[in-house]
């Protein structure tokens, strides 16, 4: 495994074999519904074959415009993200009225491929089937995660400090609101 990668953890599904079946990782399901007022999700999504095609000025402001398009076109709001050579981490958040989340993701996926093929030559097809969301319960695994995401280009070699990396940054400030437990 490449020092940059890292597994999932946590599948419970005692029906998993640990095979992929029809390319897609069966085992990775989404809930069909989540019960959090105003939810926060961290997702990750990495290039077919983990090729470093995404560590430009280009591609990460590509990333940036279609997350920018995404509040109008598919109601949802990005907040901090880092853009790595073969993966993004971002944090986004739904309006009320909002597409679905594999929607978003799917349309962000799409045309950023297609703008970086036409802008930069980069081959397509250029990401993988899936993508990774983790559902944000506080403001502390916000924290947790976003300390992890932005020391990805130091754990990776590619800088000595988190903010010398010149592919993140952040499009809205989003809200964290703590889940009650009874």
């Amino acid at each position: 495994m490449r020092p940059d990668c890292f597994p999932i953890a946590g599948v419970t599904d005692p029906g998993y074999n640990g095979r992929v079946e029809g390319g897609l990782h069966k085992h990775l399901t989404r809930l069909d519904r989540v019960w959090i007022r105003d939810p926060v999700y961290f997702i990750t999504t990495c290039t077919l074959q983990r090729q470093c095609v995404l560590a430009s000025t280009t591609a990460h402001e590509i990333c940036r415009e279609v997350w920018e398009n995404a509040r109008t076109r598919y109601g949802w709001h990005v907040g901090r993200y880092v853009v790595m050579p073969d993966h993004v981490h971002f944090f986004c958040v739904p309006e009320w009225d909002a597409k679905p989340l594999e929607t978003f993701v799917g349309k962000w996926k799409e045309w950023t491929a297609k703008y970086l093929s036409r802008r930069a030559g980069t081959p397509m097809p250029l990401w993988q089937g899936e993508f990774f969301d983790h559902l944000l319960r506080s403001s502390e695994s916000h924290s947790r995660k976003w300390e992890y995401v932005r020391q990805n280009p130091v754990r990776a070699g590619l800088v000595a400090h988190h903010g010398d990396w010149p592919y993140q940054g952040s499009l809205t400030e989003l809200r964290i609101d703590e889940v009650e437990t009874q």
